[in-house]
């Protein structure tokens, strides 16, 4: 085989996710009392445009868990088949160009030069210091400074166009099979996407989509030749790791989530709901856990299992999976961490629903409590659950990039947000200041955030029973009723 398939500890988990994922998927479509909260979230305009930028984060962070090791070539057939000790994901093919494609040290994005300068040979034979010309950026240009700029502009609008067109055709294909299932005509169905028309805000999404299929084409288009967000110390494209940071962020938002829920379900639940001595000693467990400075203990965590790494080296026979260990056990010890926050607010709604009659009158009929808690106060704990966990999701991608600022976080040598941030201070401070890995990292993390935040909303909107979501169109639809009413 030209490649030997690699599961990552974090790989697994990450299948599991997406298996979990799809079964309760296809349990809340055969459930109306599941699907009714889900159609106010798919309702909401800022709601679905948090839920395709996620959607895109996700598929970058899925084919970066699809992991292999190349086939090394051999020049004597016979030879023993042998594997690169490099460990590659699927995005390393698509980004290939990106990742192979080094300078010697930082270029500015789009830059055709170096940004420092140099001692470099003049054609006469003397020397001078300058700013050299890039080995990848902006090669095929004959005269940078006369042919940069057009050359800049015609790729990203060609880029851009090309992603327009792709658009357009996926539009018109959404509409098409929504007009067929509907039984209506193309152009009424059109009409009232874009009219705002339709139950679910299309308009919203396909405009989203747009600016996604632009930036997208345009930057397909320039990084064809040039290094679109400029490059780091060592010559390696921007771009390249901070699409390659995407994985890391979204693994820790969602695994340490895996970690935390059974603890936070569990003690929660039984504190309320028991009360006396077991809700005294939980309440004393994750008091006590507070009460000691969350970055110090994450810290002593990581460092121990740093020790056990290096002092077994034989067990992590690649740098990759040495540093997926170290990703697993930091979303371990985050979520050992935060199960409290959520646990409280359990806690505090099985003691009210503890009171209600319909629980009362359980007891008085002999029914278990395991019964009672896995059939009455469980599902009914849930909106608090999924609003919780969606919320978190942001404040966990923003702890990887504390914690990695500070040193405590992910391994150095995988990319993420943090580490990228981390690298940034000293480039900040040199002259002439390298800006563009400390930029990136920021719009990359602030986009996945306000995404994850746009769609929390909508979940808490939809499935918190103080808040009455009303779809503007039924709104609408009531008002013409109401009117017509009073004119009778």
């Amino acid at each position: 085989m030209p490649f030997q398939a690699v599961v990552l500890w974090t790989d697994w988990l990450v299948y599991l996710l997406v298996l979990v994922i799809v079964a309760t998927t296809a349990y809340v479509r055969s459930q109306e009392h599941l699907r009714a909260p889900w159609r106010r979230v798919a309702q909401s305009a800022s709601g679905m445009i948090g839920l395709v930028v996620l959607l895109v984060f996700v598929v970058a962070g899925l084919l970066d868990s699809v992991h292999f090791r190349p086939r090394l070539a051999m020049s004597d057939p016979n030879a023993k088949v042998a594997y690169a000790v490099e460990v590659l994901s699927v995005l390393d093919l698509v980004l290939e160009p990106l990742r192979t494609r080094r300078e010697k040290t930082y270029s500015a994005p789009l830059a055709t030069h170096l940004y420092a300068k140099e001692m470099i040979e003049l054609p006469g034979g003397g020397q001078a210091r300058e700013f050299p010309r890039l080995k990848y950026g902006g090669a095929q240009l004959k005269d940078p400074e006369r042919d940069w700029a057009g050359d800049v502009v015609r790729r990203a609008l060609g880029g851009a166009a090309g992603g327009a067109v792709v658009w357009l055709l996926l539009g018109l294909l959404a509409v098409m099979a929504a007009a067929r299932a509907g039984s209506a005509r193309f152009s009424l169905v059109w009409k009232r996407v874009w009219s705002g028309g339709t139950e679910v805000p299309w308009n919203a999404i396909l405009l989203t989509l747009l600016v996604f299929c632009a930036l997208g084409g345009a930057t397909i288009a320039l990084a064809a030749q040039y290094h679109v967000l400029g490059t780091d110390k060592v010559g390696q494209d921007v771009l390249y790791q901070v699409l390659k940071s995407i994985r890391t962020a979204l693994v820790i938002g969602t695994l340490t989530t895996l970690v935390m829920l059974p603890f936070a379900i569990a003690l929660g639940i039984a504190a309320g709901y028991f009360g006396g001595w077991v809700d005294d000693a939980i309440q004393y467990a994750y008091t006590t856990l507070n009460s000691i400075p969350g970055v110090l203990l994450i810290a002593a965590a990581v460092l121990m299992m740093q020790v056990y790494i290096d002092g077994h080296p034989e067990l992590y026979p690649t740098a990759a999976q040495r540093a997926d260990l170290r990703l697993l056990f930091l979303c371990i010890i985050l979520g050992v961490t935060s199960w409290t926050g959520l646990c409280r607010l359990l806690r505090g709604e099985a003691l009210k629903l503890k009171e209600l009659e319909y629980i009362q009158a359980a007891h008085a009929f002999g029914v278990r409590h395991h019964r009672i808690i896995t059939r009455h106060i469980l599902p009914n704990v849930m909106y608090i659950v999924l609003i919780t966990v969606v919320m978190e999701f942001s404040g966990l991608v923003l702890a990887e990039a504390v914690l990695s600022y500070v040193g405590v976080g992910v391994d150095p040598s995988m990319n993420s947000f943090g580490t990228m941030i981390n690298n940034a201070r000293l480039e900040m401070a040199r002259e002439p200041m390298v800006w563009w890995s400390l930029a990136a990292a920021f719009v990359f993390m602030v986009t996945l955030v306000l995404a994850a935040n746009l769609f929390a909303d909508s979940v808490r909107d939809a499935f918190d029973p103080r808040v009455r979501m009303i779809n503007p169109l039924t709104a609408k639809k009531r008002r013409r009723e109401g009117l017509a009413s009073h004119e009778a």
